[in-house]
């Protein structure tokens, strides 16, 4: 009877840790998707785009680099995953609560889901396959 209790929990472990791999290298991956277009159009998009923070367009841009490129991809790979997730979560409150303030809901909504999963990921960390 032990044995089999003993092969539930390494079962519920393996299949946590392998959704925990699922979802950051999926989240990750699809961030990436938005924000490389960013970094590969940074002296396009320096000038005009949006500044939240006050802080100026190219900085604004800069962040929002950090947090959906190099964030995502520390994401997927696991390293760094509780601390990675923080820059991931405040490009993406940034987004939903200040970028699109004005917008509809469905416009919003995306960056919403982001952040819930960024937190997610500080809490949860990458699992055992990162």
């Amino acid at each position: 009877m032990m044995k089999g209790g003993v092969e539930m929990d390494r079962w519920r472990r393996n299949a946590l840790d392998v959704g925990l791999l699922v979802f950051r290298v999926g989240i990750g991956s699809m961030m990436l998707v938005h924000g490389v277009p960013k970094l590969l159009t940074y002296a396009e998009r320096s000038a005009s785009f949006p500044d939240p923070l006050g802080v100026g367009s190219a900085t604004s841009l800069a962040l929002a680099i950090v947090g959906e490129v190099f964030g995502s991809a520390l994401l997927v790979l696991g390293a760094g995953t509780r601390l990675a997730a923080i820059p991931f979560a405040i490009t993406m409150a940034v987004a939903g609560i200040l970028v699109h303030a004005g917008d509809p809901w469905s416009d919003r909504e995306k960056a919403f889901l982001y952040l819930l999963c960024g937190v997610a990921l500080m809490f949860t960390g990458a699992g055992r396959f990162s």
